[in-house]
């Protein structure tokens, strides 16, 4: 069990310069991961170990409160774990940050705010553009070529607000693929879309991964792990119970899981 103090940057992602990948390390290497809750009484997540090689797809499953968000937003560099190792192509967090695309809950971000889905999804270039620089040819190249892929080509002008759960989702999708990353998180990407939505988000994740990029999927869904991910993470009460092939049998590790 890894106990040292947790390495984090004075201000992850707060700058431009990025770090090479180190050749030959995996894609998100988790040791011995510990994470608080806010009133720092307990951990949300305890001595978390995991592993993603490139072109992999990992899904994360667990009833809500086990802790697979509480990963993915410390890989994003969103919370600050107090001990453990977290190390993306072998970088610590927030030096290798454009490598890596995070996309949020949908309740997490207010869909209320005066912006476009076009505008939305331009936010997936901030990482290469900065905030002040007005979007280059290519940056608007990229964002129409991925919200055509989506189908959400048509949407480009709409507000925010008046898009459905599943337009939505094709959005923040949109976003995250914008940013051409090495290393994709998505948390509960299948939360409430319709069905067209869901088998997109797995065509994109299946290209993905032919591509040589690695995806973490948080999900309580189980239906079609074996069809959808390689490897399944299973996570109760802040732990990492086990991690397997995604085509093993799921049937006792589910029973730990509830």
């Amino acid at each position: 069990m890894s106990r040292e103090r947790f390495e984090h940057p004075r201000l992850p992602y707060g700058g431009r310069r990025h770090s090479p990948k180190i050749e030959g390390e995996p894609a998100l290497r988790v040791e011995g991961l510990c994470v608080g809750y806010d009133n720092g009484e307990e951990l949300a997540l305890t001595d978390a170990d995991l592993a993603v090689h490139p072109g992999e797809r990992v899904a994360m499953i667990g009833h809500n409160g086990a802790g697979k968000s509480t990963v993915l937003k410390s890989v994003a560099g969103l919370l600050k774990p107090v001990r453990g190792k977290i190390r993306i192509f072998g970088q610590p967090v927030g030096v290798c940050h454009h490598r890596l695309a995070y996309l949020p809950q949908r309740s997490d971000l207010d869909w209320s705010f005066p912006m476009s889905v076009k505008q939305l999804v331009m936010t997936g270039r901030y990482m290469y553009m900065g905030w002040l620089r007005r979007p280059s040819r290519q940056d608007k190249k990229i964002v129409l070529e991925t919200m055509g892929h989506l189908g959400i080509g048509d949407l480009a002008d709409r507000q925010i607000g008046e898009l459905s759960g599943g337009q939505q989702q094709r959005t923040l999708l949109a976003r995250t693929l914008a940013q051409n990353a090495d290393l994709i998180l998505l948390d509960e990407p299948w939360n409430a879309v319709d069905n067209e939505t869901r088998i997109m988000t797995e065509q994109v994740i299946c290209e993905l991964a032919e591509e040589g990029r690695s995806v973490v999927v948080a999900t309580h869904h189980v239906e079609r792990l074996e069809q959808s991910f390689d490897t399944v993470a299973y996570l109760s009460r802040g732990r990492v119970l086990r991690v397997q092939p995604a085509t093993e049998s799921l049937h006792n590790v589910m029973e730990m899981v509830g």
